[in-house]
Order: C-alpha cells, then structure tokens, then sequence
C-alpha cells in the first residue's frame, strides 16, 4: 500500500496563504497556489474538497486560538468576583495591550479572517466574533449593574452595537496592515476614545476602598 506523501501538505497551505492574503478569497486562484506549491492539481484535491476547504485549514489555527483565548475570557464565574475585580475588568490600560499583543501573534491568520475572508464560509467571522464577545462582556456588565457598580442599564442590543463599534477599531489596523509600533500608538488612541467606566456608569478601581 502506498504512503500518503505529507510532505507537501506546508507548501500547500503556505502559497494558499500568501495566495489568499495577497488577493482576497474570491480572486484567489487554486491553479496558481498549486503551481506555486509545485503540485497538482489532483494532489490538491485529495487534501481538500475545494478553494473554502483550503481556506479552512489556512485559517484553522487561528480560530482555534482565537476560541481557546475568547473562552478563557469569558467563561468566568462573574458572581464569584470581587467588586474590584468586577470594575477591574473594564480597564482598557491593561486589557487592551494584551488583545493587541495576542493577536498580532496571529497577525496573518486574523488578517485573513478580517480583510480576505470575502465569499468564504467566514465571511461573517466579525459579525459572529463579537457575537461571542458581547456573551461574555454582557454578563460581567449585568453582574455589576445587579450590585449596584454600573449605574446605567444597558440592553443586549445596545450592547452589541456597542461592541460592534469597539471591535471595528481592532480590525481596522490589521486590514492596513499596521506593524506593532503603529499598533501600539492605535491602542492607547483606541482607549482614549472608548471610556467604558464612564461609558457604562462605572466606578474606576482606583475610587474603590
């Protein structure tokens, strides 16, 4: 019986890539990855079902950590935190250094998901990425408007308009290809311009006894 040769399974997926963040899903030809790659066609195809599938296993890495890092995030016991760790969460000065590090760790693949994704099975992937953030954010947000910590109610809804905005300002810099210096200056505008203690009737943490 003859052994699958997997030795040209990184080629493949490496030209795809390049492929796809060069010209976008729809434009992107599998004729032109394969002879990138030096394969067949043919082999191209006992691999994958045909361009979507390809561009699911490019992006497969990046959804996983991006999966494993939003559950971590937000499959959290709110009723078992402190105050301070409740207001806590809402401070942009930490949180939002660590969002921009981790995902410029994955710069290509996120890039891919929010700029050339057009016609691919994830080309809501930013509608549905904030529909699980705003799962999580709401329930920390219900949990200090419930004690007393949050003064303003805000519904669901408005909520994920809300989040809509606030992820749309982390997309952006990856669709323009921003480096990390110029990520870094976007990040501390990014927190000037979206004030969640005072955007949700918080207190800052620093008022805290």
């Amino acid at each position: 019986m003859a052994v699958p040769d997997h030795s040209i399974d990184p080629r493949i997926l490496e030209c795809a890539k390049q492929e796809f963040l060069s010209l976008g899903y729809e434009k992107a030809s599998l004729k032109h990855i394969c002879e990138e790659a030096g394969v067949t066609t043919g082999a191209l195809y006992k691999r994958y079902k045909g361009k979507d599938d390809l561009f699911a296993a490019v992006v497969s890495d990046t959804i996983t950590a991006l999966d494993t890092e939003t559950k971590k995030r937000t499959d959290v016991d709110v009723h078992a935190m402190s105050d301070q760790q409740l207001t806590g969460a809402w401070d942009m000065n930490a949180g939002m250094r660590q969002w921009f590090q981790f995902l410029y760790g994955l710069k290509e693949g996120f890039t891919l998901l929010v700029k050339c994704s057009a016609g691919s099975s994830y080309s809501n992937f930013e509608h549905e990425f904030v529909e699980k953030m705003c799962v999580g954010t709401y329930s920390y947000y219900r949990e200090a408007y419930r004690r007393g910590l949050a003064k303003y109610d805000i519904s669901p809804e408005e909520m994920h308009i809300i989040l809509s905005a606030f992820w749309q300002t982390v997309y952006e810099p990856f669709i323009h290809d921003f480096d990390w210096t110029k990520l870094k200056i976007h990040c501390a505008t990014v927190n000037r311009l979206f004030d969640w203690y005072g955007m949700l009737g918080i207190p800052n943490t620093d008022t805290l006894p």
